[in-house]
């Protein structure tokens, strides 16, 4: 047994593209909740939109607005590092490619 080998790991490079289908729809939001287990991270996707006018007295009774998911996405801690990387360097891009229109860094609401 002793002289028995280990099969080797043969690395692969690959890269890994969406396989977007015709007509698929995209989903909106603008509102991301994030939460967190020691396991995992929930990015919880919602469209919230203007408040009526009933809305708004409630909000300011109860501090609580509803906004619909739209999409719920767990993914594993070790995923995070990179989202967050590969999300500061897009910003980055973008602030580069757009900073003649006047887009703003603030709060959208």
């Amino acid at each position: 047994m002793a002289d028995e080998q280990i099969p080797q790991r043969k690395q692969i490079n690959f890269t890994i593209v969406p396989d977007d289908q015709p007509g698929e729809p995209r989903t909106y939001a603008n509102f991301c909740s994030i939460a967190h287990t020691p396991f995992d991270f929930t990015l919880t996707f919602c469209e919230v939109m203007p408040l009526s006018e009933k809305e708004l007295r409630e909000a300011e009774a109860d501090h609580v607005v509803r906004a619909p998911v739209r999409a719920r996405v767990v993914v594993p801690v070790q995923f995070v590092p990179n989202l967050v990387a590969a999300l500061q360097e897009h910003m980055r891009v973008f602030s580069e490619s757009y900073s003649n229109v006047g887009w703003s860094k603030g709060p959208v609401h």
